[in-house]
């Protein structure tokens, strides 16, 4: 008598970690972060503060990549990136700056201030996901995803 077994591989998921205020962009991003990739983790955070809060006292594991929102009350989202990038464990976070804002100089600014991308928000599902299929395409080239 022989015995089989099937090994599952059990393949790791990419984490995302969404930052923004507005419940519904929120929402419409973690949509097409997963209907891209349907083992996709995301968790959310409604501003920098518990954001922060969150990534520094481990409540979440650490994500695979970042979406900020720029156009936060309180803690903004350049202020998060900030604190971020200098944060020694975040650092090497990949960043994409997630915003209404399409200023060159505000998508510049945050670049050079260690933003992985610079996302506009889209009113068409079909359009964001295809700009989250590059995003997600350059970070698996540089292997920061799977």
């Amino acid at each position: 008598m022989f015995l089989t077994f099937n090994f599952i591989r059990l393949a790791k998921k990419n984490t995302y970690y969404i930052i923004d205020d507005d419940i519904d962009d929120q929402q419409f991003l973690v949509e097409a972060l997963v209907e891209n990739d349907q083992s996709s983790q995301c968790f959310k955070a409604p501003n920098g503060e518990v954001a922060i809060n969150n990534l520094k006292k481990a409540i979440i594991p650490l994500p695979d990549a970042i979406f900020l929102d720029l156009n936060m009350p309180g803690l903004t989202g350049k202020q998060c990136l900030v604190e971020l990038k200098q944060t020694a464990s975040l650092q090497h976070i990949p960043v994409i700056i997630y915003s209404t804002s399409s200023n060159k100089k505000e998508i510049q600014e945050t670049l050079e201030m260690g933003a992985f991308s610079f996302l506009i928000k889209k009113s068409s599902f079909q359009e964001l996901r295809k700009e989250l299929s590059f995003i997600t395409s350059e970070l698996k080239k540089l292997n920061l995803i799977k």
